[in-house]
């Protein structure tokens, strides 16, 4: 695995290309992605052994029984990879599994398969044998249930909605089953908030990788006392983002992965447009730098019977709520659906 994780280095300038052709992600962003998985290698290189030792517990009856709990592999763990992340989604929960002595079989989504392939050559590279770790391609409501029930395990990122299929069918075989699913975060603004360091770090957290991100803030919720300065400086910062669909490193926030995914956005800006809301910032496809490129946009006044308001957009829109006080700001915390 350290082997692995330098060799994510050292083909860095092929791996980034991959990346950026297959999603349309900025060059930064496709970076901080093979930083991740470079990480994550070696993290686990050097932590596998304390995570895997034997521990002795306290038995059943004190001082007279011991009780040692000891590791031991699951066998296949099956993984459903999404395209938002193609690299490190694809190889950062296989790591822990292979040095857990299990096999792996992934499944990468249809539309990024290049970039998993690629990881899993250098893989093999650093000496992963090559039958330890299988890649099946295809789309995933014909290799998805056959791969269930082939599986020991099984780990999947996705949308909720076929998280819960999955779930289902694991739960049928009454094999483990991990999920990270999808989200409309909130990022809360107190009163005290450092607005210098809420501008840059909202920029980041919305609009890393177009906004396709399960972690994506896609609420924005600012105390009364602060929301009139912070506002309009949010809006300056967010028109001041450097859209781009090259291979160089001059772009902020690069394309969106496809043409669904750019109706999906526009669908949530043009439905809450039409009820009522004001776009603060962007709010445009720009075609002109790439087909699939959309500006990164701010929405206020978003009501509960927008799309935008409950249901992930999985992209670089933002709703901006101002509430008065802790009470109000929670509750709405509460109410959201991602559907």
């Amino acid at each position: 695995m350290l082997a692995f994780g330098e060799l994510l280095l050292a083909n860095r300038d092929q791996l980034l290309d991959i990346m950026q052709t297959e999603t349309g992600k900025a060059r930064v962003s496709a970076f901080e992605e093979l930083a991740d998985a470079a990480m994550t290698a070696r993290y686990y290189a050097h932590s596998a052994n304390s995570h895997l030792r034997q521990r002795c517990r306290q038995g059943a009856i004190p001082f007279l029984t011991t009780t040692r709990e000891r590791f031991v592999p699951k066998g296949v763990v099956g993984i459903i990879a999404p395209w938002n992340y193609p690299l490190t989604l694809a190889v950062s929960d296989a790591i822990p599994a292979l040095l857990a002595g299990n096999g792996v079989v992934l499944k990468p989504d249809s539309q990024t398969p290049l970039t998993a392939l690629a990881a899993v050559d250098l893989l093999v590279e650093a000496g992963v044998p090559a039958d330890l770790f299988g890649v099946v391609t295809g789309p995933g409501h014909n290799i998805g249930q056959p791969l269930i029930d082939a599986v020991d395990y099984m780990m999947f990122t996705g949308s909720t909605a076929t998280g819960r299929v999955i779930g289902a069918a694991c739960g049928q075989r009454l094999i483990g089953y991990s999920a990270e699913l999808g989200g409309k975060n909130p990022m809360i603004v107190a009163a005290d908030a450092n607005l210098d360091r809420v501008v840059e770090g909202f920029v980041w957290a919305a609009f890393a990788n177009s906004g396709q991100l399960c972690i994506s803030v896609e609420r924005l919720y600012i105390h009364d006392a602060v929301y009139d300065e912070l506002v309009p400086r949010l809006v300056e910062r967010v028109n001041r983002i450097r859209l781009g669909n090259g291979y160089d490193w001059s772009a902020e926030m690069g394309s969106l992965v496809s043409a669904d995914q750019l109706a999906k956005v526009r669908e949530h800006i043009d439905d809450a447009v039409a009820k009522g809301a004001t776009i603060l910032a962007g709010g445009k496809h720009r075609d002109d730098i790439g087909p699939f490129v959309h500006e990164p946009t701010l929405l206020t006044g978003v009501t509960d019977d927008m799309l935008c308001a409950r249901t992930e957009t999985f992209g670089p829109v933002v709703a901006i709520y101002r509430v008065s006080d802790d009470e109000e700001r929670f509750g709405s915390l509460t109410t959201a659906n991602t559907g």
